[in-house]
């Protein structure tokens, strides 16, 4: 993924050698470590992944239709959580991102991927995203000037679950 921007203790950071390859179709496995869809990965994890052994180094990508709470007796093995948006009008994304840092308790990377734009990724952070892969045709350097898009949050969200009149009513 070339165009991924990772938040940092310092920022957002372009990453420059990405090694993970999203791998969602049944073409053939590609070399490196891998992304797979939600059903492959479970396929390709058999009962040795809940019981502690031989752990593969493969990823999942959840897609609109699938059920983040599926990876809850994975979460220890799982290396990152990627999230597909098909399309930029398909917000079910948000969701899974918001449902798998607030309830479920991943604090790994967690990954937007798809169809990925500069105006989308203010919000994706507010839902808990830490890396976004921008679509190939669009400019990474100008989409992370769009995580500096909103300077204050009114409302709770899964990096800063208090609400602002919360926030200053404990500022003073």
């Amino acid at each position: 993924m070339n165009n991924l921007i990772r938040l940092t203790e310092h920022g957002p950071e372009l990453v420059s050698a990405d090694p993970w390859t999203l791998v969602l179709t049944e073409q053939a496995p590609a070399d490196g470590p891998r992304i797979l869809s939600l059903t492959a990965w479970l396929q390709s994890q058999p009962e040795a992944v809940l019981n502690g052994l031989d752990v593969s180094a493969d990823a999942v990508c959840l897609q609109p239709d699938d059920e983040a709470e599926q990876l809850q007796p994975y979460l220890a093995v799982l290396p990152l959580i990627a999230v597909l948006f098909p399309s930029f009008r398909d917000g079910r994304g948000y969701s899974q991102a918001y449902l798998l840092r607030t309830r479920i308790g991943w604090t790994g990377e967690l990954r937007a991927v798809g169809d990925v734009l500069r105006d989308q990724l203010s919000h994706m952070r507010q839902c808990g995203f830490d890396a976004f892969a921008v679509r190939e045709d669009k400019s990474v350097e100008d989409a992370i000037k769009g995580l500096s898009g909103m300077s204050v949050l009114y409302g709770r969200s899964a990096i800063e679950p208090r609400p602002l009149f919360r926030r200053r009513a404990s500022e003073c």
